[in-house]
């Protein structure tokens, strides 16, 4: 697991291999995260977007931005947790990502982002 803490927002993230298959005649690994957003702040906020760098080790870099996180932009009270899963499609066995979640805290209505850090994405038959 890695963490970080950005303006009292704790990230956290855990990941996992999940397999993988042929599609269009391709090799693709499939690969879930989970993220734990812990507010450890003294005000409300809300995460509205998100943007990611996706690296995949025999591809190029993926740039992914987008609204909420899994169709939901998530509200936290000073000190609750919000744990959702997604996941990525790499054309390697290994991978990284990485990126920022954006946010607005509700007592000063200033808008701030929160850094999400490297996670790495590897398959375990392929390390050695």
């Amino acid at each position: 697991m890695v963490s970080q803490i950005t303006r009292g927002i704790k990230i956290s993230v855990l990941t996992f291999f999940e397999d993988s298959f042929y599609a269009n005649q391709k090799l693709q690994y499939a690969f879930c995260y989970e993220i734990t957003i812990e507010n450890q702040s003294n005000s409300i906020v809300q995460l509205t977007s998100r943007h990611w760098e996706i690296f995949d080790a025999l591809d190029t870099s993926k740039i992914v931005e987008g609204e909420g996180v899994v169709g939901k932009k998530p509200i936290l009270q000073i000190g609750e947790k919000y744990t959702y899963r997604s996941g990525c499609l790499l054309s390697s066995p290994h991978g990284a990502m990485n990126g920022y979640f954006n946010m607005i805290d509700f007592n000063s209505s200033n808008r701030f982002s929160v850094i999400v850090p490297t996670f790495k994405l590897n398959s375990p038959f392929a390390l050695n």
